[in-house]
């Protein structure tokens, strides 16, 4: 726990699902409707920090909230990701991941999914010809 850390201080209203080991949470800055956060419940930065026990109740619990997501919003796709770093755009070091559902039309050409993290190497299948 780290009194300093906006996710080890949330208020128990916020969380959506938890077990022993985490919890989901809507995220605050959406990037689409249904924006969903898996984080557990100890206060660690990174996946790799995680115990065996933790990962798999993050994966356990990541698809719960697909499904949850599946009834409730009925997206066409999903991109899951992980920040991890300040290198990969990490800027609340308290794992989390993100499962963001997509829906047709939410992006013109949604190819290349997170590749357009870097957009000079989102469209690889251009140079395959």
């Amino acid at each position: 726990m780290n009194p300093s850390c906006p996710f080890c201080a949330l208020d128990p209203a916020k969380i959506l699902v938890q077990d022993p080991w985490v919890m989901t949470i809507r995220d605050t800055c959406p990037v689409s409707p249904g924006h969903t956060l898996i984080l557990p419940k100890r206060h660690i930065a990174s996946l790799f920090e995680a115990t065996e026990a933790e990962q798999l109740a993050l994966l356990r619990v990541l698809s719960k909230a697909k499904i949850g997501l599946d009834r409730e919003l009925r997206p066409d796709g999903y991109n899951i990701g992980i920040n991890d770093g300040e290198a990969a755009g990490q800027t609340i070091m308290h794992l989390h991941i993100h499962l963001i559902p997509r829906y047709l039309g939410d992006r013109e050409d949604p190819r290349g999914g997170i590749r357009w993290i870097f957009p000079e190497k989102a469209v690889y299948w251009e140079d395959k010809a």
